[in-house]
């Protein structure tokens, strides 16, 4: 095996500008785009089954996601002047929008679904500098509350993988498909406790290949259909038919890229956290610009809007590797296959439940670094402690409960079905609230401040005594001798405290 090695230049003023060689960020970047193979591929089937397209017409949906978002993905790390973020995150289409196309898709079809996404991808573009100035109020209670709910929202989509992916199969949820995933679980973690930094940081990709190896043998992994279809195909400039603009799905989309654009501001900070590097308005600025320019092209190949991934942010985290080239080469590979087919049907044999496997520590990592960025939160004598409970909870409903907004207008639905989303407006909202509105604030919080620090009553306080003091968990009195600690506190026969 050759051994992979990083470039032995010298070390870059930003972490993400780190150059390795050209194998390892191949490698790096190949397993970059198997996290987010799944997703990518699922939101071209799902949309092109509702329009009801034929098998050859949704392949074309899927090259065109591929090919769109490699070169979004390339955007937003290389970046070009006002245009990318240059931070190692792979851009894809968006799942945030599936509901809202679907429903499109009913009234005025696929071409209808172009045509929103076109005009709403625009407006994101023009609003994309307002938007991004709301960074300072996106402190650690903020950024760390969305980036724990990114990992906790993305656990459905692993335990799913692991149970077999398709819901309707006769397999799904069976010990086999779980134990296959399991077993690629155990696979990563041994390969991350081995000695070799090279083999722990490419342990996703090797359980990955270890795992879909396992499932040849069990015959769960199909690569028959590999050798099927075109070897080599370019995507067609509006291959199914000329957009179409209809008001009342513009207006939908339009909500949808609030989201995303919401969606995406916390992907970019969060993947600032985890590199350690400097992410300001500008920054953003620029990586939603690249975002809304990607969804503004990607209708005329056939795909849709475009936004980070947050799965693989959480690769950023289990790697290590914060280099931006690295994505990129992710991103090149993301663009030959959507140019050739035969490599992504290679990819698509991969079982789910791999994937699964693997999704469990990358989405756990997400939420981790999201409880990390959270311990550097100060909850002394404020209300973070209860912006960060209620923003959990309340982007955890949606996942809990799927059908919570079922009742509701569509527009809330699309807005708060994300928990994603969710999360981050409560956490913006409840802290210009309690931290930026101050005034009727009370001098001495609730108990959700009250209780974050350690505290001792003045009735237990009456009973020391001067030089009581504590030594391994006992208390000591003035003269050496053990204090015995019970359940009750003695009183007196008149009820006071004895002294």
């Amino acid at each position: 095996m050759t051994k992979i090695s990083r470039s032995t230049a010298a070390v870059p003023t930003r972490p993400e500008d780190e150059k390795l060689s050209i194998g390892a960020s191949f490698a790096y970047g190949f397993q970059h785009v198997l996290t987010m193979y799944g997703g990518i591929i699922a939101v071209p089937l799902i949309i092109g089954q509702a329009a009801g397209l034929s098998p050859t017409d949704i392949g074309v949906l899927i090259a065109a996601a591929l090919f769109m978002g490699g070169l979004a993905t390339l955007l937003q790390t290389i970046g070009l002047p006002f245009f990318g973020s240059q931070l190692p995150l792979v851009q894809g289409v968006s799942f945030a929008s599936v509901a809202t196309m679907v429903a499109i898709v009913g009234g005025g079809g696929i071409q209808a679904v172009f045509g929103a996404v076109i005009v709403s991808a625009a407006f994101g573009l023009l609003i994309a500098p307002l938007f991004s100035k709301i960074v300072r109020f996106f402190p650690p209670v903020v950024t760390g509350s969305v980036i724990t709910t990114i990992g906790l929202t993305l656990m459905p989509v692993a335990a799913n993988w692991s149970m077999g992916g398709n819901k309707k199969a006769a397999d799904y949820g069976s010990v086999s498909n779980i134990m296959l995933a399991a077993f690629t679980l155990a696979v990563v973690l041994l390969l991350s406790k081995l000695g070799s930094s090279t083999i722990s940081r490419l342990s996703i990709l090797l359980a990955m290949i270890v795992g879909t190896v396992a499932a040849i043998f069990m015959g769960k992994a199909d690569f028959s259909a590999v050798g099927h279809g075109a070897i080599f195909a370019l995507p067609m400039p509006f291959h199914l038919g000329l957009p179409t603009f209809n008001i009342a799905a513009i207006i939908s989309m339009m909500i949808v890229v609030l989201v995303i654009l919401t969606e995406t501001t916390a992907d970019i900070l969060a993947v600032g956290q985890i590199v350690d590097t400097k992410v300001d308005s500008k920054r953003i600025a620029a990586g939603l610009r690249a975002d809304m320019a990607s969804s503004l092209v990607s209708p005329v190949f056939g795909s849709f809007t475009q936004s980070a991934f947050a799965q693989n942010v959480g690769l950023v985290a289990v790697t290590g590797v914060k280099s931006r080239f690295v994505v990129a080469a992710g991103g090149v590979i993301l663009v030959v296959l959507g140019l050739l087919p035969i490599l992504g049907r290679v990819v698509a044999a991969v079982p789910l439940s791999v994937l699964g496997g693997a999704g469990i520590v990358l989405f756990g990592t997400v939420a981790a670094s999201g409880i990390r960025t959270l311990a550097q939160v100060d909850y002394r004598n404020n209300m973070n402690l209860i912006i960060v409970s209620t923003s959990v909870g309340f982007g955890m409903l949606p996942i809990a409960a799927p059908t919570f907004y079922d009742q509701f207008p569509g527009w809330v639905g699309t807005i708060f079905h994300s928990g994603i989303s969710s999360a981050a407006i409560m956490a913006i909202l409840l802290n210009l609230l309690f931290n930026h509105l101050k005034r009727g604030n009370p001098d001495n919080p609730s108990v959700f401040a009250a209780g974050t620090d350690r505290l001792i009553t003045a009735e237990l306080l009456e009973h020391l005594q001067d030089g009581d003091r504590c030594e391994d968990g006992k208390l000591i009195d003035v003269d050496g001798k053990e204090v015995p600690v019970t359940g009750e506190i003695p009183q007196a026969a008149n009820g006071s405290s004895p002294h």
